[in-house]
């Protein structure tokens, strides 16, 4: 098949990037012949009022119906998949993808369907305000600390909420979680078109056996990805050494407790890492923790960890429980490792991830238990070739599909 995938990239290099790379090279790998449309957002800055045309043209943006118009006459694909739309590819282009008989799926990385920011959080906390299109709580409760940035995501999300350009131009969503998908469903999404196909790993290779030698944390050093609860931890167990890897969020550091604090000298702060330093980052560490306190989407640290089977404890809420196994055993003599890999705590309770952190570093065996399963779980569901059985499988569907209904329509007009 010809499959052309539609993204609108952030000003930096992030999660959604490296799931549509990966999706361009299993696609490929399997035969299918692979085009990109894409618009990135790093554009604003270079614009003469970048950020006042990026607002139009969330609603429409001529020169990327132009632009995507040419594509599709050259490119002529038999299926779209469809990534992230904002600022300046727009919603509206779906009415003419539709228009052109192309089937349409869309990968769903968060909430950006059913609420402005897309996160289901307001001040770092959960929040669903916006879930039954009520959009403009968004500028009620100002949730991008900016009144005209709120009411710019307020306006998008209601213009393609009133247009229904995602409810009637849409032929599946791919969510990543099935918790994603059961708010898509009380949002008013059909539930009959709606698939969970998870996020997956390039390649996933044996890793070597390392007893490692610090809890790690991968990820934004935010308020909302919970580190400061990390970091307490931390300062009430001077004897478990610590290593945080990512970059420092200025509009987060004041709410952090003490990040810099010279007292702890058992937390080191990693920065940003890739390659072999991120390698040698998980390769050391004993297990992961995250303790964020917003929904997150699908969270690929947690794969990242499995990957050199490390085991990670995140929070009993939302995808977390879909990708961190933590089941009580039929046979509690086998211990609660015997399948499991990780560990779950209440979200929010730093008590409780205190001691879920303390009893999983004591217990090294059962990490390393948790760590093998973990890398069996990924392996089994979470590769590569996994996943690429369910693109193969929803894309021929969505193509027969339109295929019949073509079909149907001619022999209708044959005998009219």
């Amino acid at each position: 098949m010809k499959v052309l995938l539609i993204h609108n990239e952030y000003g930096k290099y992030c999660g959604e990037e490296a799931v549509v790379d990966k999706m361009d090279k299993m696609l490929s790998a399997h035969g299918h012949e692979v085009r990109r449309f894409t618009r990135s957002s790093a554009e604003i800055p270079q614009m003469f009022l970048g950020k006042v045309r990026a607002f139009f043209a969330a609603l429409f943006n001529p020169m990327a119906f132009i632009q995507l118009r040419r594509v599709l006459n050259e490119f002529q694909p038999d299926v779209v998949n469809v990534h992230n739309l904002y600022p300046f590819i727009s919603p509206a282009i779906l009415f003419y993808i539709r228009k052109r008989g192309i089937p349409v799926a869309m990968t769903i990385h968060n909430f950006r369907l059913m609420c402005p920011t897309g996160l289901f959080m307001r001040d770092g906390l959960p929040c669903e305000n916006c879930l039954h299109g009520h959009e403009w709580n968004c500028v009620r409760y100002n949730c991008e600390h900016s009144i005209s940035k709120s009411t710019g995501y307020a306006l998008r999300n209601w213009f393609s909420r009133v247009t229904g350009a995602y409810l009637k131009c849409v032929d599946r969503y791919a969510c990543i979680t099935d918790f994603q998908r059961r708010k898509m469903i009380l949002a008013g999404f059909p539930a009959d078109r709606i698939e969970v196909i998870p996020n997956f790993q390039d390649k996933v290779d044996e890793p070597t056996p390392i007893r490692g030698s610090y809890v790690g944390y991968s990820g934004r050093i935010s308020y909302e990805k919970g580190v400061d609860m990390i970091i307490e931890v931390a300062r009430r167990h001077p004897e478990i050494p610590f290593v945080l890897a990512g970059e420092i969020r200025k509009e987060s550091s004041d709410k952090m407790l003490q990040i810099h604090d010279p007292q702890l000298p058992n937390i080191r702060f990693a920065g940003y890492l890739q390659g072999e330093k991120l390698t040698e980052f998980y390769e050391n560490a004993r297990f992961t923790v995250m303790a964020s306190r917003w929904y997150e989407g699908f969270p690929m640290t947690i794969l990242d960890a499995a990957s050199f089977s490390r085991p990670t404890i995140g929070p009993d809420q939302s995808g977390f429980r879909e990708i961190i196994r933590d089941k009580p055993q039929q046979d509690s003599s086998k211990g609660m490792e015997q399948e499991n890999t990780g560990i779950l705590f209440r979200p929010l309770d730093v008590d409780d991830l205190e001691q879920k952190v303390v009893w999983l570093w004591t217990h090294q065996e059962v990490a390393e238990k948790m760590g093998q399963n973990a890398f069996r779980r990924l392996k089994s569901k979470y590769t590569t070739e996994a996943v690429s059985k369910q693109w193969e499988v929803l894309l021929q569907r969505m193509v027969s599909e339109k295929s019949c209904s073509h079909e149907r329509i001619f022999r209708h007009t044959v005998r009219v």
